[in-house]
């Protein structure tokens, strides 16, 4: 919970909203952070971790893990500071935190989305090992733009065991 202040100075940027799912707010305060982080430290919750740098918070990765016949496939969200993209190390977390979920929980697949309009993403998930499955023509609408969603995804097969 200590960490609301940053989680909100790092995500309220539009720029970050728009590649967020629309439930996120924008502009997106500190009581915003602490609902975000009493639900995600909650047992029942989907499963987050922080993305630090320089001991600030800087970005922030979860997987849900789907329930019925979808229980052993979850989904991966992230994002990253504006000022740090360019840098791989949002590759570099999702290559430590994917296979760490694979050897952690009971999954057999790990899937991601992107939009058609976020290739920096399409290129994190196929830099850290994701196979691209297809493209969900005029799937989303983000802002008033209508947007195809790119289907990416790591089988357990796929995935390396967590390094030391």
């Amino acid at each position: 919970m200590e960490d609301a202040e940053g989680l909100a100075a790092g995500i309220n940027n539009r720029n970050i909203w728009l590649r967020l799912r629309d439930w996120v707010p924008h502009p997106y305060t500190v009581a915003h952070a602490n609902e975000y982080l009493g639900r995600v430290t909650s047992p029942q919750s989907e499963h987050a971790v922080c993305i630090e740098v320089d001991d600030r918070v800087s970005g922030g990765m979860s997987i849900r893990v789907g329930s019925g016949m979808h229980r052993r496939t979850a989904e991966l969200g992230y994002w990253l500071a504006e000022p740090l993209w360019g840098r791989g190390i949002i590759t570099t977390a999702v290559r430590a935190f994917v296979p760490a979920c694979f050897a952690e929980f009971e999954l057999d697949r790990i899937f991601a989305t992107t939009t058609s309009n976020n290739p920096a993403s399409a290129r994190v998930l196929e830099k850290a090992g994701f196979t691209f499955e297809g493209r969900l023509r005029k799937d989303v609408i983000k802002d008033g733009e209508v947007l195809d969603t790119l289907m990416f995804a790591r089988i357990r097969e796929d995935a390396p065991p967590p390094s030391a």
